[in-house]
């Protein structure tokens, strides 16, 4: 656990190595509950950034392994809704035979149908209304987030490096932070992020869009339909490949 701690202040390149080599060495403990909660913990820090298919892989398997090794306890389904979420999200291999897994994985695709659907009307720091479905024609991307949230700090200067490069072909970035607006304002005036900041303090679309950690991040394409979706940081190629499935190239 003390080494997962300091997983968020290697550079990307020994992270992903020591991400993997936690993954095996967890493997190799006895089956129980510290076992649980260790295999759970790394699956939660490995889908910050692009730690690579083969690293997710070896992650998801020594949780699979570890679930059915030692299933976790009634109405402690938390494990498997991070193994599903790496199954649908992060398209790696994970199987179980335990219920609960195959049931949080409806529910998945039951928060996907949810978010297709879904519309909102949030104000911004400006003041200005941002209607989801009135922006047909554009590619929108909505990014939930706070200022407490180290990973969101992360991933913010890519958006704003994206929202600069891809602003005039259409993209709209719509950033909602359930915070108060005396909290966000400072925080955005210091770093100069231009894209348009929502606030949404009583957490009404948050709870619309189902989030629960952040950051996450969804994208629509022209037509608006939800062609990608992160469930946690991503890098500035990542948030490329998102917006390639809506044509933007």
């Amino acid at each position: 656990m003390e080494q997962m701690r300091k997983l968020r202040d290697l550079p990307d390149d020994e992270r992903v190595s020591a991400t993997k080599r936690l993954a095996l060495q967890i493997r190799q403990l006895r089956a129980g509950t510290n076992k649980e909660v260790l295999a759970e913990s790394l699956a939660n820090l490995v889908t910050e950034g692009d730690p690579g298919l083969e690293t997710l892989q070896e992650v998801a398997t020594t949780l699979a392994q570890t679930l059915r090794e030692q299933p976790a306890a009634a109405g402690q389904d938390g494990p498997y809704v991070t193994l599903a979420a790496l199954a649908r999200y992060e398209h790696v291999k994970a199987e179980s035979g335990d219920p609960r897994f195959a049931a949080v994985m409806a529910g998945l695709e039951a928060d996907d149908q949810a978010r297709q659907s879904a519309d909102f009307t949030l104000a911004g720091l400006t003041a200005k209304l941002w209607t989801l479905r009135e922006l047909r024609g554009s590619v929108v991307l909505v990014n939930f987030w706070a200022t407490w949230c180290p990973p969101c700090r992360k991933e913010m200067p890519d958006l704003e490096a994206l929202y600069q490069r891809f602003g005039q072909k259409g993209l709209v970035i719509l950033a909602i932070s359930d915070e108060e607006a005396g909290k966000v304002q400072p925080f955005i005036a210091e770093r100069h992020f231009s894209y348009p900041i929502l606030l949404d303090p009583g957490r009404k679309v948050n709870e619309l869009f189902r989030v629960e950690g952040i950051p996450k991040s969804f994208v629509y394409d022209r037509e608006g339909k939800l062609v990608a979706q992160a469930i946690d940081m991503r890098t500035r190629q990542q948030f490329l490949e998102m917006l390639s499935h809506a044509g933007l190239e």
